[in-house]
């Protein structure tokens, strides 16, 4: 069991207005009276990561809102884990989608991905997910989560954000990008972190 979240504000310490919204959809039913804020909303800095794992990235954005805002902050570090292409984009998935501008082009990152398969037949792929809880003290609970699933190309479907369209999980025929947001949730590999972190940190129903 862990430290129990037991304040009225949480932070959820991103600036991606999408995982913003799939962390509120996933926490909705632990949280009754409890107020969200993004690190955009606090005009919070994006610290660096500089971590070398997707939990001391989660665990580096999540202490660093944490100790900027004086709130309990929730962190997620996530990415697409190609196995023929030895765990990349990986950590690093959300920079294989900076464009020559600098800013996030997903569309290209996925380019990117098909490219680097090239004809390699082993499209096996995994999401995996670290969500971290840390509060101003320095106390910090960490969570994985992980989907397996295989990669498709064209991308295909509007609904999700970031690599969603090209990934298509284990037992399924559409993609993340194809299903409607309560199937994702269901079975995402942010799901599975939730799943572990509701059971250890928080209370049905909130406080």
């Amino acid at each position: 069991m862990g430290r129990i979240f037991e304040a009225t504000e949480l932070v959820i310490a991103t600036h991606n207005a999408g995982k913003v919204r799939e962390i509120k959809d996933l926490l909705k039913s632990y949280s009754a009276g409890v107020t969200f804020f993004s690190a955009g909303d606090l005009g919070l800095p994006e610290p660096e990561e500089t971590g070398k794992t997707f939990i001391e990235n989660a665990e580096l954005k999540a202490q660093a809102s944490a100790r900027a805002s004086g709130k309990v902050s929730l962190a997620d570090d996530s990415g697409l884990s190609v196995y023929a292409l030895n765990g990349d984009p990986g950590i690093y998935s959300a920079r294989w989608a900076i464009n020559d501008e600098g800013s996030r082009d997903f569309s290209l990152a996925m380019r990117r991905v098909e490219e680097a398969l090239g004809e390699v037949e082993d499209r096996r792929a995994a999401f995996i997910c670290v969500l971290s809880l840390a509060w101003p003290d320095g106390h910090v609970e960490s969570f994985e989560g992980r989907v397996e699933g295989t990669l498709e190309f064209p991308p295909r479907g509007d609904k999700g954000f970031g690599y969603d369209p090209i990934f298509v999980p284990s037992g399924y025929e559409m993609s993340f990008a194809e299903m409607e947001p309560d199937a994702k949730h269901a079975i995402s590999h942010r799901a599975d972190a939730f799943e572990k972190i509701t059971g250890a940190c928080f209370e049905m129903g909130g406080n």
